[in-house]
């Protein structure tokens, strides 16, 4: 079978996972005003997606053990696009709720059945083209979905972001009857279920998205809501730990994590996602508050960023080929930490170039890092075990995500607030500056106002704006180093990779 028509008909499903993550975000303005919903309520629409999708993922080597890799993708498959033809057709928002979760249910399979049906076809020694497949979707997805998204809804209506999955999931299930084959050490089997196991996983993986995707909007440990689920979430995860170590038949295979390679794999990519997906939330939340830029042309600013990554991941999935993937991967540490640091000195005077040049750098550095990364993972993980580890890989990159992003929404808000006490409070109406500059203004909109009388009232109001602004700059400011610091740390684990097998890679040639 050719290699790149399986690797077209599993990444095509998993491209639509990933944009049906982000494409509702830009949307939800619009399901809260045809459905009649509140603000707090249409998130759910998101949430919903986010805590099913978690779930599933970490049990989908479970799964594919039990029903058969072909199988399970083709019901995940039939599931996803049957619960997005009935997202587009609900008739309010309970119903767009509950079949969000079954989209979410559906979806969950399909990266990690994706990754290890790509990292079992290729060659060891090409599975940096394999990840530089794979990396089209778990990259570049999130970055278009919103442009998608918002296309979508403001041309055909937001029902259209549910229906334009009808055809690629058609297309997908055709293409994986037709292309993908179960390995023959993949035999379907009939188990012994473990519910213990699998109660935990959902009550643990469950409460830990739910926490991370509505802790900021509760004011995070201020809520009883909040605080009650991170206790359930954390006895959960806890018991589950302890039970699947003891388990013959586990439902997620933990002993996985005994693969020193493995291990620092994940923990690497797990806060290199942290810190990129932040940035993600960051940079058009900056363009748009501070920057004047509408959404759109906030969104129009990332892609160039995809593109680098696509660039770099086409590059190294050959490079890879006759160069160490662990120098790759310390050439897209450093651009990617350089991107970062960029970042952080971002200022209110900073022009188009400034904001591209380190999405650009970042792109490309986070291209030179994921292929290698995942490659150098997974190197030496038997092929029995493949459907797990891609499984524990995919959720802990997904929870870096969250976390990321959870972290920079609070940071945000929190520095801000810091940075607005400490401006404010070397601000008197005693202080000579000020008095300069409001009489200064003062006289300016005098000259320019029908109404001089009110013009020292409007000078101070607009010396406040400006205090506003240059508060929540400080707060972008110190996002984006805590982003790089958290990205330094991750290169830690750099040290525990192993390279690839030389033996495997020479026998290409």
């Amino acid at each position: 079978m050719n290699k790149w028509l399986v690797a077209t008909a599993v990444m095509i499903p998993t491209i639509m996972e990933i944009m049906d993550m982000s494409v509702a975000n830009v949307s939800l303005n619009h399901i809260q005003g045809s459905l009649s919903a509140g603000a707090e309520e249409v998130t759910w629409v998101l949430t919903s997606y986010l805590v099913s999708n978690a779930i599933v993922i970490p049990a989908s080597g479970w799964l594919a053990g039990t029903f058969g890799r072909k199988r399970l993708l083709l019901l995940s498959l039939v599931l996803f696009t049957v619960s997005s033809l009935l997202c587009g057709a609900a008739p309010n928002l309970p119903s767009l709720v509950a079949f969000r979760v079954f989209q979410g249910l559906g979806g969950g399979s399909l990266q990690p059945v994706s990754q290890a049906i790509l990292l079992e076809t290729f060659p060891v020694a090409e599975r940096g083209l394999a990840m530089a497949v794979f990396g089209v979707g778990v990259m570049f997805a999130p970055i278009v979905g919103p442009l998608v998204g918002g296309w979508l809804t403001d041309n055909l209506g937001w029902r259209w972001i549910f229906y334009i999955n009808l055809p690629i999931g058609a297309l997908a299930v055709l293409m994986a009857l037709a292309f993908v084959h179960d390995p023959p050490y993949i035999r379907r089997a009939h188990r012994r279920v473990d519910y213990p196991g699998l109660v935990l996983l959902a009550l643990g993986i469950g409460c830990l998205q739910l926490v991370l995707d509505t802790g900021q909007r509760e004011d995070w440990f201020a809520s009883a809501f909040i605080v009650r689920t991170t206790g359930v979430a954390v006895l959960a995860l806890s018991g589950l730990v302890w039970w699947e170590l003891r388990q013959k038949d586990p439902i997620i295979d933990l002993t996985v994590f005994r693969d020193r390679s493995f291990a620092a794999g994940n923990m690497m990519m797990c806060l290199t996602f942290f810190s990129f997906f932040g940035s993600l939330v960051m940079v058009p939340l900056y363009l748009q508050m501070l920057m004047g830029y509408t959404a759109t042309l906030a969104g129009v600013v990332l892609s160039p960023g995809g593109a680098a990554s696509l660039v770099a991941m086409a590059l190294v999935g050959r490079l890879m080929l006759s160069v160490d993937a662990r120098w790759v991967l310390a050439a897209g540490m450093i651009l990617t930490g350089v991107s970062f640091d960029m970042m952080a000195h971002y200022t209110l005077q900073s022009d188009l170039y400034a904001v591209l040049l380190p999405r650009i750098i970042q792109g490309f550095g986070i291209g030179m890092v994921f292929v290698p990364l995942t490659s150098l993972t997974v190197a030496d993980i038997a092929p029995q075990r493949m459907g797990n580890a891609t499984a524990l890989f995919n959720l802990l990159r997904n929870l870096g995500g969250s976390f990321g992003i959870a972290f920079s929404a609070t940071m945000l808000a929190r520095r801000s607030q810091a940075g607005q006490v400490h401006l404010a409070a070397h601000l008197s109406p005693f202080d000579p500056p000020l008095q300069i500059a409001a009489d200064n203004l003062s006289r300016i909109l005098g000259a320019l106002d029908r109404a001089p009388a009110l013009a020292r009232e409007k000078s101070l109001t607009f010396l406040y704006r400006s205090l506003l602004e240059q508060s929540l700059m400080l707060g972008f400011r110190d996002v984006f180093a805590y982003l790089t610091g958290v990205f330094l740390l991750a290169g830690i684990f750099f040290f525990f990779l192993r390279g690839l097998r030389q033996a495997e890679a020479v026998a290409l040639h």
